[in-house]
């Protein structure tokens, strides 16, 4: 998998006594501008969320409390990342399969998301998914 197209990116983390601090600013740490934040959290255990692709949104995802894994596919190859801190997030490119598993008791998932909602932009079966890639070609 292209490194592009699913990696870690490091926020500010300010150190204080007093509690620790991060800082997430559009066109800055996060390379998008922000048009919609959403948050998951109390997931079942055993249970998965995402399982979809965006055709134009970008996202990037934080664990701002806990831990859980992100499995990224492009249709050729897979990889999976372990968040469990809250000075990091994954930027998940456009044409990315993913999906969110593994979540521990308390976790909560935030994600910044490069568009508003819209139901067009989701790819939400695997085979339709690999057609759509088949069609970039």
């Amino acid at each position: 998998m292209n490194r592009s197209e699913g990696r870690i990116i490091d926020l500010p983390k300010i150190i204080d006594p007093r509690g620790n601090l991060t800082v997430a600013e559009q066109l800055k740490n996060i390379p998008f501008e922000v048009k919609r934040v959403y948050w998951v959290y109390d997931v079942p255990s055993g249970e998965c969320r995402g399982g979809h692709a965006h055709k134009q949104c970008r996202e990037f995802i934080v664990a701002v409390n806990g831990s859980f894994t992100v499995t990224l596919n492009d249709g050729r190859e897979q990889e999976t990342f372990l968040l469990n801190h809250p000075y990091q997030g994954l930027l998940v490119e456009t044409g990315i399969w993913r999906t969110l598993d593994d979540f521990s008791s308390g976790a909560v998932c935030l994600v910044l998301a490069s568009e508003l909602f819209e139901e067009e932009d989701y790819i939400r079966e695997y085979d339709e998914y690999i057609e759509y890639l088949g069609c970039l070609k």
